[in-house]
């Protein structure tokens, strides 16, 4: 098991940014490749971004790209999604998740509880 803790979400007017933080409580990220999805009510899950373990690669869903980053600080152990010029489009509740590859949420094992990001137009 690898408990992740989400947290920086938060209501915010559109063009504004947020910052969301991923932790493992009590256990590294290190070796994992690290995934954020969102799900909007009454919509899937989906891929927003992930960065891989071994190069730190990172890929982006089309919606999110130029306005997103993902990144990582290995010594405090936690994982970043940086928001910028959000938009009412990109309101959900934002997991991350390890243990997985590739875009698709069924490919991963391990989630988070999920932070909610709201953005007012």
């Amino acid at each position: 098991q690898v408990p992740l803790v989400e947290s920086g979400g938060g209501l915010v007017q559109a063009g504004n940014s947020l910052r969301l933080s991923c932790e493992a409580s009590g256990r590294t990220l290190s070796g994992y490749n690290v995934a954020w999805f969102r799900q909007a009510p009454g919509k899937e899950r989906e891929f927003v971004a992930r960065i891989t373990w071994i190069s730190g690669t990172t890929y982006y869903a089309d919606s999110v790209k130029g306005r997103f980053t993902i990144s990582r600080d290995n010594a405090k152990n936690t994982n970043y999604l940086q928001m910028n010029s959000l938009k009412p489009e990109d309101t959900g509740v934002y997991y991350c998740a390890v243990n997985g590859f590739g875009n698709k949420a069924v490919d991963y094992d391990y989630w988070g509880q999920g932070t909610q990001v709201t953005v007012s137009s």
